[in-house]
């Protein structure tokens, strides 16, 4: 277990351009272990950017990046190996069955056959999805495959998790069961990015925020900090005055306008 004053994610000058556009225009972060991050930003704005260089999905960035103290320019995919994600699409090999999609990423992993296949199996049983660990993943709701998707990120017990939109699909009581997974993994010294458009979530689990706009951090902080420096009253109206987006109620009258006409 790591240290919860020990740095595991190093980022210096971070930058990243697609073609002639810039995406990311110098991210500089420091994250320690034990902490929930609401990781934020409009469309665009470069989260999706910064979490796939932290995964070793893209490369072609300028900067510095370390996970675990080591420099992920290096080549090495060990570090990998303690990390975990949901995307916020997945492909999911949907012919198989959960038991041989859990067990095909255990093993991927590092863990052995005996070891994921009962850990998957208790995990499902857990999450309410044991009587269904055979059955074909094509066949799941939108919301057990959401389950699958958290339990394959889990398995291998990582040390830092990247989830975008996690919650999607899953009932009210499963939401609270995986907002106290990660306040227990925080606790124990991991790393969780927590990215969501749902503010209202982010502003109660996470233990700092970090708002990136434009390719730029423009707000780091816990959300009382937050607030004191925007003098705004919710997370999502300091997003909506760091980011810019202030005419959402015009927009929304306009709409209903367009509905009662005529």
């Amino acid at each position: 277990m790591n240290s919860l004053s020990e740095s595991l994610i190093s980022i210096r000058d971070l930058r990243m351009n697609f073609g002639d556009k810039q995406v990311l225009k110098g991210i500089n972060l420091e994250i320690t272990g034990g902490q929930i991050i609401g990781y934020i930003g409009p469309n665009g704005a470069g989260k999706s950017t910064t979490v796939k260089i932290l995964l070793g999905i893209l490369d072609g960035f300028q900067g510095e990046v370390k996970v675990f103290q080591e420099d992920i320019s290096s080549g090495s995919v060990k570090y990998k190996k303690k990390i975990g994600y949901v995307p916020e699409t997945a492909e999911m090999y949907d012919t198989l069955t959960a038991q041989e999609y859990l067990v095909f990423i255990g093993e991927i992993y590092g863990l052995d056959f005996e070891t994921v296949d009962s850990k998957a199996k208790r995990l499902m049983d857990l999450f309410g999805l044991g009587q269904f660990y055979n059955n074909r993943i094509s066949s799941f709701s939108k919301g057990m495959k959401q389950k699958v998707l958290i339990i394959a990120s889990l398995i291998h017990n990582p040390d830092i998790l990247f989830f975008d939109e996690p919650l999607s699909g899953l009932d009210a009581n499963s939401v609270m069961i995986f907002k106290e997974i990660m306040s227990e993994l925080a606790a124990q010294g991991k790393t969780i990015f927590y990215s969501s458009h749902i503010l209202e979530v982010v502003e109660k689990i996470s233990d700092r925020i970090i708002l990136i706009n434009d390719g730029q951090i423009v707000a780091d902080g816990t959300f009382l900090e937050l607030q004191k420096k925007s003098s705004e009253g919710s997370l999502e109206e300091i997003f909506n005055q760091l980011t810019g987006f202030n005419q959402y109620k015009e927009i929304a009258h306009a709409v209903i306008s367009v509905l009662n006409e005529g």
